[in-house]
């Protein structure tokens, strides 16, 4: 496809988008599934196909949507509930890959790589639907922190699964040793790589102090992680997930301007919107109505498959987190099973197949068909099924305390943001004074309601949402008390029996704690 054709194609796309979006709002539909089923009769409007390039998703589209979430992820918000997110995308994808690929091995009668191949690629969630949702209906913050971290690093576990498949396939053997230590120095590998660029990435951020030249920056980051990563033989995803983590928590940290980390974010913000815009209606696109008919039973049969795989892997897994950890609800579990959606990456993945593996087309179709059934049913039906479940506690009190927080939390940042205007010299002293009065006004007010708030009994409280909000608080100083006890017995301040003490208490007063 020429220059000229793939603008045309381009314009074609973002102006369906639009319509999508505007029609998705109305119909109230998740835009997703509105672009897919948009997208499945755009083959026939156009002179030439187009197809989503699994080239391009693995090396473009995915370093920037791991990326954009690797930054807006709060590494204090993933540490609390780090157990139930790598259970679910470290021994959970596992288990789920194992028990998809044995359904269709004896199911349908594939044998055991093709089957390990779709069970891996199927075992794969995509929560763009259900982050989607959420933003509309309101949930917990740990459950949400388990959405999105789940899905952040379950990307890089199917990656990882499918790149040791592949290589049994190239090579015809690989032992249970050389799997497990193929696993580490590719994961483990990831981490460092990621590290590493994470953090020789902050202080050259840090010296620039032109937000166009510090988004160029992120984006060299994103996509050169990804290659480095490969270029090692080890994960790119893996990396990339780290490189985030490290440059959104610490690069983009108070010493940062706040129009550079609006730009920044917002850019990114854009860029993931985008790139999600494209890889969806792209899906719809790539799928064929016509063998997608022919393989509707295998595709009911996969469906179902993955269904249990997943089944089998959230509600025992998450009834054992009980013993390490807080426990999880039961109605979030429903919702973990539930928002089990497929989306780009499993595409890209059914794309990437070999092409010497015999019946790859089948294969590809069968992966595309769950991928559509998965994105129409199940998507559609997410938001009835969030309401269904009664998730949302987000009381008339807790608005207030939001609202209130809100108000205290742009006081602050206005005050920082004079304080460093008053500091290079752009304000006088005496202008500076009186804004900064203004803005104290507005923080103590904010400051006196919350305390009124916070110090009600709970059963005072609607929904109890003031002592939630304590207990929120009290759970990130639990952990800040934490990091602290490790950090001593790290540089051997403290003896580790009077840490692993103090830590012991620390976490029975965690569990203590109800879920925010």
């Amino acid at each position: 496809m020429d220059v000229t054709q793939l603008v045309k194609v381009s314009i074609i796309l973002l102006l369906l988008a639009t319509g999508v979006a505007l029609l998705s709002r109305r119909l109230r539909i998740p835009y997703v599934t509105g672009l897919v089923l948009a997208g499945l009769p755009i083959t026939e409007l156009l002179s030439r196909p187009i197809g989503l390039n699994p080239t391009l998703v693995l090396n473009l589209f995915l370093p920037i949507l791991i990326f954009e979430a690797g930054i807006n992820t709060d590494v204090s918000r993933l540490r609390s509930t780090f157990k139930p997110i790598a259970l679910l995308a470290g021994p959970g994808a596992l288990l789920s890959s194992a028990i998809i690929a044995l359904l269709l091995k004896f199911g349908l009668g594939l044998s055991w790589i093709p089957a390990l191949f779709v069970g891996v690629i199927l075992a794969n969630t995509d929560t763009v639907s259900m982050i989607a949702v959420f933003k509309e209906i309101p949930v917990p913050s740990r459950l949400s922190t388990i959405v999105e971290g789940e899905t952040l690093f379950n990307d890089a576990a199917a990656l990882v699964s499918f790149n040791l498949i592949l290589q049994v396939y190239s090579t015809g053997s690989l032992t249970f040793v050389e799997g497990i230590q193929q696993l580490l120095f590719i994961s483990l590998g990831g981490c460092l790589v990621g590290l590493i660029l994470g953090y020789l990435s902050i202080p050259v951020f840090s010296r620039l102090d032109d937000p166009l030249s510090s988004l160029l920056l992120t984006v060299a980051v994103a996509l050169g992680t990804f290659q480095v990563g490969q270029f090692f033989g080890v994960s790119g995803a893996v990396a990339v997930v780290v490189a985030g983590l490290i440059f959104g928590n610490l690069g983009l940290s108070h010493n940062t301007s706040a129009s550079s980390r609006i730009t920044l974010l917002s850019f990114w913000e854009y860029a993931s919107f985008t790139v999600n815009t494209f890889i969806f209606l792209l899906i719809g696109v790539e799928i064929n109505l016509v063998t997608l008919w022919r393989t509707l039973p295998a595709i009911i049969f996969a469906v179902l498959a993955y269904q249990i795989g997943r089944v089998l892997t959230v509600y025992p897994l998450l009834a054992g987190i009980r013993l390490i950890d807080r426990p999880i609800p039961l109605r979030w579990q429903h919702l973990l099973f539930l928002g089990n959606i497929k989306g780009s990456l499993s595409m890209a993945l059914a794309l990437s197949l070999p092409v010497t593996l015999p019946g790859r087309d089948v294969f590809i179709a069968l992966v595309f068909g769950s991928v559509l059934v998965s994105l129409v049913g199940q998507g559609l039906s997410l938001p009835w099924v969030v309401k269904r479940l009664q998730l949302s506690n987000f009381s008339e009190a807790q608005q207030q305390v939001e609202e209130l927080q809100a108000q205290l939390m742009t006081g602050k940042a206005a005050q920082d943001e004079l304080d460093s205007l008053l500091k290079s010299g752009v304000l006088p002293k005496a202008v500076y004074e009186e804004m900064r009065s203004t803005y104290q006004v507005r923080i103590a007010s904010a400051e006196k309601t919350l305390r009124e708030l916070y110090n009600r009994r709970p059963d005072e409280v609607e929904g109890r949402s003031g002592n939630s909000k304590l207990e929120a608080i009290r759970r990130r100083l639990l952990l800040a008390e934490k990091g602290a006890l490790n950090e001593a017995m790290r540089k051997r301040i403290l003896s580790e029996e009077i840490v692993r003490g103090r830590i012991q208490t620390l976490d029975e007063q965690l569990l203590k704690l109800d879920d925010d």
